[in-house]
């Protein structure tokens, strides 16, 4: 299948960078490279883009989509990784950096990959494909406790005990192997009048295990922190999230690195000497417009914020 990935806020994001035609930028998840493309046509040859991506065929699209320009740089790794990655390529400081924290068009629409609760193929969910935990070892191998926690915190599933419950019975007597043996133990599990009109009852399940598999929300923090630290001054972070607990970390730590003294109000003097080192640029989240939300339903939950290095 053809590697295709419909950028969301393709023009928000990349314009939030203030990008300069000498500056040095990244792309922290490339996906089909829309994003990437945007940035580098601003470039002139004394610029650079670096594309990271966990995904080879997201790599392998992108190079192709990109193959005119020479300056670009194409690093198959995590962006969490970014302090590691720029001091492998000797650079020292970036002009800004861009991350969808989203998973691709290609991901969710190839179901050999096991993302899609549409689509029957055997439990994957692995951005990387060479990573080793995969949605089969969370299913098949993680305690009833854990399971109903993950689908609690992660996907805000209310049922999340009810399924985790079922989950560990089904498996006792053969292994749940499926996106769809799985989907129909969630309908199983959750009541018909509960269920959202509109949202597919397996939705926030399959993000939750998701969201495990990739780890994709206990490193973000501190991944934050690394991309905000490696900006040159006056270099800005441009982020796109998806859901509800991926935009309130990045909201909080937005707000804390721009944040200066947190001495009580009662003290005449400041003592503790913080001082703001970021300014944040969104003071609420863009959103796509009505005509991008129409040619493209998943842009519908997405949010951008943009800071910008003091």
């Amino acid at each position: 299948m053809e590697f295709k990935h419909i950028s969301v806020l393709l023009e928000e994001a990349t314009d939030a960078l203030n990008i300069k035609k000498d500056g040095i930028y990244v792309d922290g998840t490339m996906g089909g490279g829309g994003h990437s493309l945007r940035i580098v046509s601003r470039l002139s040859s004394e610029g650079l883009l670096i594309g990271i991506d966990r995904d080879m065929q997201a790599i392998e699209a992108s190079k192709k989509r990109l193959e005119g320009y020479s300056n670009v740089r194409f690093v198959h790794d995590n962006f969490h990784n970014i302090s590691r990655i720029l001091e492998a390529e000797g650079i020292s400081g970036i002009d800004g950096m861009t991350v969808d924290l989203g998973v691709s068009s290609y991901q969710l629409d190839t179901a050999e990959r096991g993302f899609s609760y549409m689509e029957d193929a055997p439990l994957d969910m692995r951005m990387n494909r060479e990573d080793k935990l995969s949605a089969y070892e969370v299913v098949n191998t993680y305690s009833e406790q854990e399971l109903a926690r993950i689908m609690f915190e992660y996907g805000e599933e209310k049922f999340s005990k009810k399924i985790a419950r079922l989950i560990v019975q089904q498996r006792a007597h053969k292994p749940v192997e499926t996106t769809l043996e799985l989907v129909e133990i969630i309908k199983k599990a959750i009541p018909e009048k509960f269920r959202q009109k509109g949202s597919h009852p397996a939705k926030r399940v399959f993000q939750a295990i998701r969201i495990e598999v990739n780890a994709e929300l206990d490193p973000l923090n501190d991944a934050i922190e690394d991309m905000f630290s490696c900006l040159n001054t006056g270099g800005r972070l441009s982020i796109i999230t998806f859901h509800s607990l991926e935009d309130r970390i990045v909201k909080n730590k937005f707000r804390s690195l721009a944040t200066g003294c947190t001495c009580p109000p009662e003290f005449p003097i400041c003592v503790c000497g913080k001082k703001p080192r970021g300014k944040v640029i969104t003071t609420k989240p863009i959103l796509p417009g009505e005509k991008e939300c129409e040619e493209n339903k998943r842009a519908k939950s997405a949010k951008l914020r943009v800071i910008e290095k003091l």
